[in-house]
């Protein structure tokens, strides 16, 4: 492939050309072949390829990962927020492959700040939870959930992969419906940056959410640190 040889353009060009073979060709959570051959496909040297591929990281389009190669980011899946959204479904739908692993199942005492999510007393024992969502072998979100009826802990306590409101209306009977949600940002920590697999302090989003069972009763409350790279929210209306 030709490319420009103005010399302060030539990898601007590279840049230009593999944004749109991006578009074109590949989805989040793909990787590119290795700069060798992005190198030889573009007629350009090696330094030259890196400099175009460092354009696009800094974009947030590319993430280079040490010993595996240089992965796509780009092209957001869309999540809708409405009272019957389902993650896992959503993406299945968009052509992509979800998945979900439990980190962590403990009982707590309830903070305030989930206390009165949960209509429960501080310091009242609450199930937590927290989960690893991917897609496409990418992690996307860290969740933690926790939920105040401890009668549920011991089916709870068998939950290790997959959806965890599916596995709630399969072993006990519950449909949840999202009720509220709140939306801010702040800087990932280094354990979130850690699960995650992005640089220390990146943006992401939080996205707090309270699900009612079908008496209209707060079931769950749940605190997701989302990628805003790799998630588009749409609020529709």
């Amino acid at each position: 492939m030709e490319i420009s040889r103005h010399p302060t353009t030539v990898y601007q060009a590279v840049a230009a050309q593999l944004e749109q073979a991006l578009q074109q060709q590949y989805r989040c959570g793909d990787y590119l072949p290795s700069e060798q051959q992005l190198a030889a496909h573009y007629a350009v040297n090696r330094h030259t390829l890196r400099r175009a591929v460092d354009e696009l990281v800094n974009k947030g389009l590319l993430q280079r990962r040490h010993g595996v190669g240089i992965l796509v980011l780009m092209r957001p899946y869309d999540y809708p927020l409405h009272a019957q959204a389902r993650f896992s479904q959503n993406l299945l739908e968009q052509g992509s492959h979800p998945t979900s692993e439990r980190l962590l199942a403990v009982l707590r005492p309830a903070s305030h700040d989930v206390a009165t999510a949960l209509g429960v007393n501080e310091g009242d024992d609450v199930i937590h939870l927290r989960t690893l969502r991917r897609v496409n072998g990418v992690p996307v979100c860290v969740i933690n959930h926790f939920l105040s009826e401890l009668r549920w802990w011991p089916a709870l306590q068998q939950f290790h992969s997959g959806s965890l409101h599916d596995y709630l209306q399969q072993h006990l009977g519950l449909q949840l419906t999202r009720a509220q949600t709140r939306i801010s940002t702040r800087r990932a920590q280094a354990k979130e940056c850690q699960q995650l697999e992005i640089a220390l302090q990146s943006p992401v989003l939080c996205v707090r959410t309270l699900n009612k069972n079908s008496d209209g009763q707060v079931a769950e409350y749940s605190v997701s640190l989302t990628r805003g790279d790799m998630i588009e929210l749409t609020l529709e209306h």
